[in-house]
């Protein structure tokens, strides 16, 4: 008898939107229990805290632990290819931006407990190039059988029945059902390795973006990606992906055109604390 929760199928007719931020009306030094969903949220502290030391911390756990309170994480789906010829696909959740001027992204590659480095970590190593995808919703279980642990003369392109496309600055190729791909070169490996142990546990990839491939449909008007039409897809924890749901946009603020008013602000606070 399975014990497979059921749940509702995926909603194929779901389109992201904006909408209004969850607290509009905030002003300076607002409190977080000020608002009805604030006073909720920080009632949970009565439950108390857990503190985990990760010096001590079984690895397996500290993994679980991690990947489930860091999301949503960006996830790079990685083309590299060995000095043999062999294509690799895989799909990696520790990644992200690192800056654009250099053109840069990072990616961090585990090294098993029972072997040698993963098959991306060393073919970028040795043939200094590789491409990032993105992975939109209509494509994530074709991405996802590449995050089988094949033997390192297997490449994951056929089963994915995904399609390969040439890049124009390195060999690697790109995939071409994704609307978001990075050609890049290696910038720099970073082995990196357990004080505690000593062990080498993850290897850090910085690769220098040489060209950037993005379908014309998800662009708007200004020329960037709208994510409502990109329909990126992230990891949580454990096995679970995520869609982006609904989005707000709350302005960065600018102390040319709030710092008279902050100052007020800061000055009642100290007047208050004086009387």
């Amino acid at each position: 008898m399975s014990t497979t929760p059921t749940v509702p199928p995926f909603r194929q007719d779901f389109v992201a939107k904006h909408t209004e931020s969850p607290n509009p009306s905030f002003v300076y030094g607002q409190k977080v229990s000020e608002t009805e969903e604030g006073s909720q949220w920080v009632e949970g502290e009565k439950a108390g805290w857990k503190v985990v030391d990760p010096a001590t911390e079984e690895p397996a756990k500290l993994y679980s632990l991690m990947i489930s309170g860091i999301v949503p994480r960006p996830i790079a789906f990685v083309s590299s290819i060995s000095e043999e010829g062999v294509e690799n696909l895989a799909p990696f959740s520790w990644f992200n931006m690192v800056t654009h001027n250099p053109a840069l992204i990072s990616i961090s590659c585990s090294v098993s407990p029972a072997g040698p480095l993963k098959d991306t970590a060393h073919n970028i190593k040795s043939t200094k190039n590789f491409t990032v995808n993105i992975i939109s919703e209509p494509f994530v279980e074709n991405a996802n059988v590449t995050s089988i642990d094949a033997p390192a003369n297997i490449s994951e392109w056929p089963i994915s029945g995904l399609t390969k496309e040439p890049s124009i600055h390195v060999k690697a190729h790109r995939v071409k059902e994704s609307a978001f791909s990075m050609e890049c070169e290696l910038f720099h490996a970073h082995d990196i390795v357990n004080p505690n142990s000593g062990k080498h546990t993850t290897t850090l990839i910085l690769g220098l973006v040489k060209a950037i491939h993005v379908r014309a449909d998800v662009l708007n008007e200004r020329g960037v990606v709208d994510f409502a039409k990109f329909k990126p897809v992230s990891r949580l924890g454990d096995i679970s992906y995520a869609r982006v749901g609904d989005a707000f946009r709350i302005p960065r603020p600018s102390w040319k055109l709030e710092g008279e008013k902050i100052g007020e602000f800061l000055k009642g606070i100290e007047d208050a604390q004086s009387a």
